[in-house]
């Protein structure tokens, strides 16, 4: 099993940061400092993203589901803690705490992949809500494609965002692992019952403008917690954290101040 790269800051509670496909960890990375004093913030590429090597053999989402499981046993043992999870990664985290459901304190899923099928998701029309063609003009032809492709707001502000936050992992990703990770992009839904009575404050986050996972099959996602919050902020795309920072940062504020006396 490959061993993770891995950034891990502060002392406490620990919080699991889960990112998603074709990006790694620094696409969450900007939310460390939400979590001040009293967390422990363990930040970690998964196979094939960034700088930890790729899963052998199969590489899909069963695969990078069975070695994140492993992965956090081995760096926490029995101890509670949180997750983070974004796109792919959110799937990952609630199967992450489907199999440790009185381990994990809480979840807190940015565009969270609900079906692995896009043909199941409910998906708005893509549309970019303002135009700055100046400034798609002024970069580098394919990165002011993958920009133009995701960003619902064009400006410096969310260009510079996406430059730091999202174009490292892009680059860093392998595209053999890639590739096998789209031909098994599928999870047993074995856990559904345990996720259903998951006990913890689950906080959703959702782009209204997100084509490419939605928002709405979000909201039914979030009504199956027993204390799943759900908010979908306008003017944001599948990077909601990126498009939308303050909000979703006072949201994720919110989250932690639920979690309240499940903290350690």
């Amino acid at each position: 099993m490959p061993l993770p790269h891995l950034l891990r800051h502060g002392h406490g509670t620990p919080v699991i940061f889960v990112h998603g496909n074709g990006v790694d960890h620094r696409i969450l990375l900007g939310l460390d400092d939400v979590f001040g004093n009293g967390f422990e913030r363990f930040h970690f590429d998964l196979p094939g993203f960034g700088r930890t090597p790729a899963l052998t053999g199969a590489g899909g989402l069963p695969e990078l589901a069975d070695w994140l499981d492993r992965t956090v046993g081995e760096l926490l043992g029995e101890r509670p803690f949180a997750v983070v999870g974004n796109s792919m990664g959110g799937l990952l985290a609630y199967e992450l705490a489907a199999r440790r459901p009185t381990q994990v304190l809480g979840m807190a899923l940015l565009a969270p992949v609900v079906h692995t099928e896009r043909a199941r998701r409910t998906l708005p029309e893509r549309v970019v809500l303002r135009w700055d063609p100046e400034l798609l003009r002024s970069l580098k032809g394919g990165e002011a494609m993958k920009y133009a492709e995701m960003t619902v707001v064009q400006s410096p502000e969310t260009w510079e965002a996406f430059r730091k936050a999202v174009l490292p992992g892009m680059k860093a990703a392998d595209p053999a692992a890639l590739e096998r990770l789209s031909a098994r992009y599928f999870l047993n839904a074995a856990h559904d019952g345990a996720l259903r009575a998951f006990a913890g404050p689950v906080l959703i986050v959702a782009g209204r403008q997100d084509h490419v996972v939605g928002f709405e099959d979000q909201f039914t996602l979030a009504r199956s917690f027993p204390r799943g919050s759900y908010a979908v902020l306008d003017a944001a795309g599948h990077n909601v954290h990126l498009d939308q920072p303050a909000a979703v940062r006072a949201l994720l504020e919110g989250w932690v101040a639920a979690l309240g006396d499940r903290l350690i």
